[in-house]
């Protein structure tokens, strides 16, 4: 019995965390199907779902989701490690931080989509031009993620740690990394966000395959619900990955409960 008072309990919570989701379907169905903005602009949800389901049996709309996942992954992953060393290598060698520090200050502010005409002209319209602009995008918020994360370390830890024998190495992975892992998580999640964003973007003007790329086509033909039944589907990957991502950094930060 009380098993499924909790479990009544945790649907009334999940059900009022995401009613506003209910709200805006509902009020969208309605603006659509009374005329109030128009279909072209705006088609029904009802649309959007069967359209969905064509897509799932009549076209290849898994390879297209697939590669853009694949391509969203590598991009993420490679910045992430790359990201993590240049941030925690910034943060511990001063010189390296004065060779680097002037290049991530300058490269942070710039819109990472302008790198597009540059990627088609170094990697041409291929799967490693995208993958190189999303490395490119999301490098930076982990690398200052992880460069403020480390240099945010109480100093006392660190010369507790060398006062016990600790190696610097030691010191670095032990010390500065693990304290440093909520910053890492928090530039982590920023960058998927950022992930999204690029691979939507690039897809749509250099690409072949891929859900930009379906979406595009979708648009120029005049299959709007469709069109709309692919975005919406990039919306449901990046709420699914930012989930993920959430509770990924509650188990990696359990030891700071």
């Amino acid at each position: 019995m009380a098993r499924a008072t909790d479990m009544g309990q945790c649907a009334v919570a999940t059900f009022k965390k995401y009613s506003p989701l209910l709200i805006l379907a509902v009020v969208w169905e309605a603006c659509s199907r009374l005329g109030l903005v128009s279909q072209y602009a705006l088609p029904p949800l009802t649309e959007i779902f069967a359209s969905f389901g064509w897509l799932l049996t009549g076209s290849p709309y898994h390879m297209h989701a697939g590669m853009s996942l694949a391509r969203a992954g590598a991009g993420l992953a490679l910045a992430g490690s790359v990201g993590v060393t240049i941030g925690t290598l910034m943060a511990t060698f001063r010189s390296v931080n004065a060779t680097l520090g002037p290049i991530v200050q300058i490269l942070y502010p710039m819109p990472k989509s302008a790198l597009i005409p540059l990627t088609i002209l170094w990697f041409g319209l291929g799967h490693s031009s995208k993958v190189f602009l999303i490395f490119l995008g999301c490098l930076l918020p982990i690398t200052i993620a992880t460069y403020n994360g480390v240099r945010g370390v109480d100093r006392v830890l660190l010369w507790s740690g060398a006062s016990l024998g600790a190696s610097r190495g030691a010191r670095i992975l032990d010390i500065s990394f693990m304290a440093a892992l909520p910053s890492i998580m928090a530039g982590l999640r920023t960058s998927l966000a950022l992930s999204f964003v690029l691979l939507v973007s690039s897809e749509l003007v250099m690409s072949n395959e891929g859900l930009g790329y379906l979406i595009r086509m979708l648009g120029d033909g005049g299959l709007y619900p469709a069109m709309f039944a692919v975005i919406l589907t990039v919306v449901a990957m990046g709420f699914t990955a930012d989930r993920l991502v959430q509770a990924l950094t509650a188990r990696v930060l359990r030891w700071r409960e």
